[in-house]
């Protein structure tokens, strides 16, 4: 089925895609540069293990993974990893943001809701639900607690009826404020945060390839860009590359410092 056929059968709200879609192919391509912690590559690795096995695992009478959470701050993984799973899964990703289906009548939002859950059921992909938090939120959060409390619900009895063939991935920078009836729904939880020391150098080894540059810029790049994210240090680099590339020169210092000073990371503490 082509990427136009699979959009139209997405619902929309508000006149706004609800949903963008990626096949496995585009998904390779976005996450070639991914990079795990130690802890995060074991959790993708068994969960797709475990994928593989499934008459295996229903022999013994265990149930197989197929919900996954993430959690920790922008930049840091979340989307590529989603889009690494449908790749090695060789499944298309729907990515939802979930801040795009609430409606201002609250009943249509959980309508929505629905509609997303019962297009996965009926087309076996990874459905990544992005900015989980802006419908799983505690039903004690806020002043709108009787009809939130509806479409958590209704999530929740979607999370409990989640079956089939496809595999469901919801992010969220928020994961304190997730109902936690909904946090007990999902078997698979991954914890994501700033690259430490070598993870930013083996992220940003892997950015700049086999771009010509000077001598021990590596070692730079990683000193100048301690504390930002990895969407960050690849923006950084993608941009020192176009000056290198409009100067007909090797990528050197004088271009990343001239980088991150145009694009002014926020950068916080590993």
């Amino acid at each position: 089925m082509s990427k136009i056929n699979h959009m139209n059968r997405i619902p929309r709200a508000k006149g706004i895609d609800m949903a963008a879609f990626y096949t496995p192919k585009e998904c390779r391509r976005k996450a070639q540069h991914i990079v795990f912690s130690a802890e995060n590559e074991r959790i993708i690795n068994e969960f797709i293990t475990i994928l593989g096995m499934k008459e295996r695992f229903r022999e013994h009478d265990v149930s197989i993974p197929n919900k996954m959470v993430m959690f920790g701050p922008p930049g840091t993984g979340k989307t590529l990893t989603a889009s690494h799973l449908a790749e090695r899964l060789d499944l298309p990703l729907v990515l939802v943001r979930l801040d795009a289906i609430i409606h201002s009548h609250l009943g249509e939002t959980g309508s929505n809701v629905r509609k997303l859950f019962e297009y996965a059921r009926m087309n076996p992909c990874v459905l990544f639900l992005d900015e989980f938090d802006a419908i799983g939120r505690t039903r004690e959060s806020n002043d709108e607690v009787k009809e939130m409390a509806r479409v958590v619900n209704t999530l929740l009895q979607c999370l409990d009826e989640f079956d089939g063939d496809s595999i469901l991935v919801a992010a969220t920078n928020l994961e304190t404020q997730l109902d936690h009836a909904i946090w007990r729904r999902f078997d698979t939880k991954m914890t994501y945060g700033m690259p430490d020391d070598a993870s930013r150098r083996l992220y940003i080894s892997k950015l700049v390839g086999a771009f010509e540059q000077e001598n021990r810029l590596e070692d730079y790049i990683c000193e100048r860009l301690t504390g930002c994210s990895y969407a960050d240090i690849e923006q950084i680099v993608l941009k020192a590359k176009r000056k290198a590339i409009i100067a007909s020169s090797a990528l050197h210092k004088q271009l990343i410092s001239d980088a991150y000073d145009e694009y002014r990371p926020r950068v916080l503490e590993c």
